[in-house]
């Protein structure tokens, strides 16, 4: 199979709107295909300019087009991918109170079936199939039982928008309030089981205001937020006492509390914001766990303090901060800590009993694997559930008794079709990158592949906002592995993999730093017989798009093909505008081009869509949703206007937009993996193994 370059593809119409901003004019042709009106397009997908909408469709048509000849084998990776799920599968029941709640999918059924089991027997709360009927996008935000178990609210996005609509069930009988809640973020239940407190979105899709919502409907603001820099979280903590206020972006933080049971008296400060200082907070009763990063520990400690006296004079040191390893998360039960940290980029469990600060740690032989720790519903409890996978280990749910120190498996992943992860060999190396750093990389590869240069690979990354990369199970991921492809991650800076500094490095300026640890890993595998350049495909989504239209225009002979899925690829622009979603929080990471020279012309200097020349790109194959308020439907298409522009239509340029679905793509278990195949496929193709 190949791309057919005798295919006419679209060419977007140029629009010049020229700009001068710091004394440097831009003229930028496509820009007129973000559409005025996007915020009603969000709500109404209909409402898109006419001009816009048959743009994009024909370049959808032109991708149906090019990939035309891999249908029978999308049909089969289709298949493959779902022969890997268990049909009829279930969680774990978590145990809360008399209860027990867990969920469960009917075989062929897109969307679970959400129960529990109690004294009376089992009950569905939440029929997913039958909610979901009717409705192409379906998306559960909030799914949440109230304290006294007498009620459930749930919130739901039918579009791919991400702006959700509450409701309100009674258990008792299924019924659901004629009250409906418009536009929620974030949801937390009072201590009387029947009020609630909630984050309201607005009409920037930015969260901002707290509300408090009685039995009767009448709803009190208790927060409001005026930067717009921050978003607002709430949450209730899980010794069930307090209802928390988070307010932050990517890199400061503010933290305020009060009581469950009495939500509107003012808000206690745990520490007031300031540039650079992140800290979160897990409730003890009458004491406050924080972990934080002030007074330089970049890789975070944690502290305590009575809710009677929380100025930070007051914090007493818990857990010291260490150089080389990073606290990644922190759940406080009644009677132990737990905390998940990670050194040289691997993760591991720690318990520490409260009484005496005994600490001990669950410990895993693999060279890579991941871990997660859940806190359940219960306080007050001696049992943890951890989760445990590597890429050739499904996943695993574990039950760990914290005193008695013995754990039980709950659960294994089953995969339908067969799985033997003696087939496959876990390697964790490290490459050289350009100023002598040694980036680690997650590789993956059937232990029958030949390792001498002949084997296509996928070299998958992200490297942003200081999300690191788990090395973790994924059985979609086989259908290449089995097809000879080596599957490599690459925990470039701009994850926390290597600590908090492992990010910091890429911040503003040092954003560079994230793609030529991209190409280095790409380099490395080359040099070590793994792959050869050429031959291997790219992927990434959202700020990992960002990063595969960067390395496209920096290494392009290295990469077989790209692949940017909902791609944040038109920086710059973005930044520049402030009444979009995420801009405001996001000048921390990238700059504020509107009042810094310095850092216009840093982001300049990368952003894809304005670094796109006229040079030898290999194929590349964008994916963007047309509701998406993270990376906005235009970004990818101006991108790819542009690159077929300076390609003169000599490479296949491939982009899809999902009509009625937004960051995340297809809602539905099997449904999502029409688009897997589809990238699948691509990247098989692109790679000459089609």
């Amino acid at each position: 199979m190949s791309f057919d370059l005798g295919k006419t593809p679209p060419k977007a119409e140029k629009r010049p709107v020229s700009n001068t901003i710091h004394g440097i004019a831009r003229v930028d042709d496509y820009t007129w295909l973000r559409a005025e009106n996007w915020q009603e397009v969000m709500r109404d997908p209909s409402a898109l300019p006419q001009d816009i909408r048959t743009y994009l469709e024909a370049e959808n048509a032109y991708q149906k087009a090019q990939m035309a000849d891999t249908e029978a084998l999308r049909e089969t990776l289709f298949e493959e991918l779902k022969g890997r799920i268990k049909q009829d599968d279930s969680s774990v029941p978590a145990p809360h109170g008399p209860f027990a709640y867990w969920s469960k999918y009917d075989e062929g059924a897109e969307y679970p079936c959400y129960l529990r089991r109690g004294p009376d027997g089992e009950d569905v709360l939440f029929d997913g199939p039958t909610e979901a009927d009717g409705h192409d996008y379906f998306s559960l935000g909030t799914l949440s039982h109230s304290p006294d178990h007498t009620r459930l609210a749930w919130s739901v996005d039918t579009n791919g928008s991400e702006y959700y609509h509450l409701r309100l069930r009674d258990l008792a009988d299924k019924s659901d309030s004629g009250d409906i809640t418009k536009d929620v973020g974030s949801f937390a239940w009072c201590g009387d089981g029947e009020s609630f407190v909630y984050v309201k979105v607005d009409e920037n899709h930015r969260p901002n205001q707290v509300f408090h919502k009685d039995p009767m409907g009448a709803e009190t603001l208790i927060y409001q937020e005026n930067d717009p820099r921050f978003y607002v979280h709430v949450g209730r903590s899980l010794d069930g006492k307090w209802l928390i206020v988070h307010t932050g972006q990517n890199d400061e933080d503010e933290v305020y509390l009060t009581p469950a049971n009495d939500p509107l008296k003012p808000l206690k400060l745990i520490a007031k914001r300031r540039e650079g200082h992140e800290y979160s907070l897990d409730m003890h009763g009458d004491s406050a766990f924080i972990t934080t990063n002030s007074d330089g520990a970049d890789n975070f400690r944690i502290m305590k303090a009575s809710v009677d006296a929380l100025d930070e004079s007051n914090w007493r040191e818990v857990v010291p901060h260490r150089a080389e390893v990073l606290i990644d998360s922190v759940i406080v039960f009644a009677d132990h800590m737990v905390r998940l940290e990670r050194e040289n980029a691997l993760p591991r469990i720690i318990i520490r009993r409260l009484t005496d600060g005994e600490e001990h740690t669950i410990a895993f032989k693999e060279e890579a694997y991941s871990l997660g720790i859940s806190s359940g519903f219960e306080f007050d409890t001696q049992t943890l559930r951890f989760t445990y996978s590597s890429p050739s280990t499904p996943s695993q749910v574990w039950q760990y008794d914290m005193e008695g120190r013995e754990r039980k498996l709950l659960k294994e992943q089953e995969i339908p079709s067969g799985h033997n992860s003696s087939d496959y060999v876990v390697r964790r190396l490290h490459a050289p990158s350009t100023d002598g750093v040694m980036v680690p990389l997650t590789v993956l590869h059937h232990r029958d592949t030949k390792l001498d240069g002949s084997a296509p690979c996928l070299l998958y990354g992200y490297g942003s906002y200081g999300m690191g990369m788990s090395a973790s199970f994924s059985a979609n991921r086989l259908s290449l592995v089995d097809r000879g492809f080596v599957y490599c991650t690459a925990h470039i800076r701009g994850g926390d993999e290597l600590g908090r500094n492992w990010y910091e490095q890429t911040k503003k300026s040092g954003k560079i730093r994230t793609f030529l640890d991209f190409i280095a890993a790409g380099e490395m595998l080359v040099d070590e017989g793994f792959t050869a350049r050429g031959n291997i495909v790219a992927l990434g989504g959202s700020a990992g798009g960002l990063l595969m239209g960067a390395v496209a225009n920096m290494a392009p002979s290295l990469f077989a093909g790209i692949i940017g899925q909902v791609p944040f690829v038109d920086v710059l622009n973005t930044m520049l505008d402030d009444t979009l979603p995420l801009t405001p929080g996001e000048w921390s990471q990238w700059g504020n081009p509107i009042e810094s020279a310095e850092e216009y012309a840093g982001i300049a200097a990368y952003s894809p869509y304005d670094n796109v020349v006229e040079q030898d790109y290999p194929p590349i194959f964008a994916l963007s949703g047309l509701t998406d308020p993270r990376v906005q439907y235009w970004e990818p298409s101006k991108w790819v206007a542009k690159l077929r522009e300076k390609t003169d239509g000599k490479v296949p340029i491939l982009l899809k937009t999902n009509m009625g679905s937004g960051h995340f793509g297809k809602t539905g278990r099997f449904a999502y993996l029409e688009e897997v195949a589809l990238v699948y496929a691509f990247a098989l193709k692109a790679a000459g193994k089609a």
